[in-house]
């Protein structure tokens, strides 16, 4: 995947997750086909914590579940850092566990507002890839 396309309505609905979430990480689902995002399932982080993310295991099942009926595919995995870094952490790459999707970050810029990056990750290496709106 070199591009990941997104609805200006979902981005929206993760800035306002990821801004709800403050001061800790938020953390949620995208599903989609084709690379092409279709709906945002924000699931509580359990670890409660502003440098990690665990999602909450019956909250992920049940958007796995949801997806699978909408007939959508798990195109990305969203969290916040709301210290930064605008890239995936050394935590993230160790613990990344979905291959086949992307990884959505979504990181406060220098003049304060919020900026979202997508990666590819392989191998514990990451790559950026492209985000387009609709």
């Amino acid at each position: 995947m070199d591009t990941l396309t997104l609805p200006v309505n979902l981005i929206e609905q993760m800035r306002a997750h990821i801004l709800a979430c403050l001061p800790n990480e938020a953390c949620g689902l995208i599903g989609g086909v084709n690379g092409k995002g279709s709906l945002v399932m924000p699931i509580p982080n359990t670890a409660n914590s502003p440098s990690e993310f665990f999602m909450h295991p019956v909250a992920l099942l049940q958007a796995l579940r949801t997806f699978e009926s909408q007939a959508l595919d798990l195109i990305a995995i969203y969290h916040s850092h709301p210290s930064g870094p605008p890239t995936p952490s050394q935590t993230d790459l160790e613990r990344f566990q979905y291959p086949g999707s992307a990884y959505a970050i979504w990181a406060p810029s220098p003049d304060g507002d919020w900026q979202l990056s997508i990666f590819w990750i392989d191998n514990g290496q990451f790559s950026k890839i492209r985000l387009e709106s609709s």
